[in-house]
C-alpha cells in the first residue's frame, strides 16, 4: 500500500517540520553543539510517525488509532524543547528592546509596569490559574472532538493546533526575547511584588520548570526559553476557542472565559509584551488561512491518487 494514504495532515506537517529542523541543525552545526543528536532524534521520530500511521491504517485497533491521533499532543512538547537548544545558538540576539519600543510607541507606557498599580492577590491568583489552564485547553477540546465527532473532524482540529504550534516556533527563531518579567521587572521578586493566594507559587514554579529555569538559578534570563514573540499562549488559545465555537462543543463558553482571562494574564503576570499578543493574533489568523489551503491540497492530492 502507498504509505502516503495512511498519513494524516498532522503526520505530514510534523514530518515536514522535523526535516526542516534537521536541515537547520545541519546548516548551523558549528553553533548547535548537539546538532547531530537532534538530527538523529528527528529521523527516529519521522520513522515512528510513519510506522504508527501505517499500523493504525492497516489494523485499525482502538489502541493504535488512539495512539495515532493523540501522539501529536506530547510531540509538540518534544519539538518545543528541541528548539530550546537551537534558538539562541542560531540567533543569539534578544529583541526585547524592539518589543518594548513597540509597546511604548503604541501605549506611551510599558503596559506591565502600568498594570502593577492594579495588582491584587485575588486577581493574581485568578489570572495565574487561567494562564495555567493553557495546558488543559487542548485536552478539553481534543476529548470533546474525539468523543462527539467523526474522526476526520478530530484530525482537522489536531492539524490546526499542531500546525499553529509549528508556526509560532518559527517566530521564536526570528525574534527571540525573554519577556518583561526579566527586562522590566525583577524576576526573583515576582512572588513578593505580585503575590497570589494558594496556588500561584506552585504554578509559577511549574511554568518556570517547563522553560528550563527556576528561582534558585543565579541568572535565569540566560537560560530561559526564548518564546515571547509571538505569544504562543495567545495564538493557541485563540485557535482552541475558534475550534470550540466552530464545532459548538459543550465546553465552548468555559473555554471562552478561560481564554479571555488567560490572554489578559499574559501581560498582567509579566510573561509577555502587548505587542506579543498582537503577533499571536496575527499568527492565529495565518494558521487558519494557510491551514485550510494545506488541508485542501492534501485532500485533493489524495482524491486524485485514488482515481488513478
Amino acid at each position: 500500500m502507498n504509505i502516503r494514504r495512511s498519513l494524516s495532515p498532522v503526520d505530514v506537517v510534523s514530518i515536514a517540520f522535523l526535516l526542516f529542523l534537521s536541515a537547520l541543525n545541519a546548516v548551523f552545526h558549528a553553533r548547535v553543539e548537539t546538532w547531530w543528536i537532534l538530527v538523529l532524534l528527528n529521523i527516529a521520530m519521522v520513522g515512528v510517525i510513519t510506522v504508527l500511521s501505517r499500523l493504525a491504517h492497516d489494523r485499525k485497533t482502538r489502541l493504535l488509532v488512539g495512539l495515532h491521533r493523540w501522539y501529536c499532543y506530547p510531540f509538540v512538547i518534544f519539538v518545543f524543547k528541541e528548539i530550546y537548544l537551537m534558538v539562541r545558538p542560531i540567533n543569539p540576539v534578544d529583541y526585547d528592546w524592539l518589543l518594548m519600543a513597540a509597546d511604548r510607541w503604541i501605549f506611551g507606557v510599558n503596559p506591565t509596569q502600568w498594570l502593577a498599580q492594579f495588582a491584587n492577590p485575588v486577581v493574581t491568583e485568578t489570572l495565574q490559574i487561567a494562564y495555567f489552564s493553557y495546558y488543559l485547553l487542548f485536552l478539553i477540546l481534543g476529548v470533546e472532538l474525539y468523543r462527539r465527532f467523526p474522526i476526520e473532524e478530530f484530525d482537522h482540529g489536531a492539524f490546526v493546533i499542531v500546525y499553529g504550534f509549528y508556526l509560532s516556533y518559527l517566530g521564536y527563531f526570528l525574534l527571540p526575547a525573554v519577556g518583561p518579567r526579566f527586562t522590566l521587572h525583577d524576576f526573583y521578586a515576582i512572588n513578593r511584588e505580585l503575590p497570589g493566594l494558594w496556588m500561584t507559587p506552585w504554578m509559577r514554579n511549574f511554568i518556570n520548570t517547563g522553560e528550563s529555569i527556576s528561582f534558585s538559578m543565579a541568572n535565569a534570563a540566560e537560560h530561559v526559553q526564548r518564546d515571547v514573540f509571538p505569544s504562543g499562549h495567545t495564538q493557541m488559545t485563540l485557535l482552541v476557542a475558534y475550534l470550540a465555537f466552530r464545532y459548538r462543543v459543550p465546553t465552548r463558553w468555559l473555554i471562552a472565559v478561560l481564554a479571555a482571562l488567560l490572554i489578559v494574564g499574559t501581560v498582567y503576570l509579566r510573561y509577555h509584551y502587548v505587542v506579543d499578543l498582537f503577533g499571536g493574533a496575527i499568527f492565529a489568523i495565518l494558521t487558519v488561512w494557510s491551514g485550510k489551503k494545506i488541508q485542501a491540497w492534501w485532500e485533493h492530492a489524495g482524491n486524485a491518487e485514488m482515481r488513478e
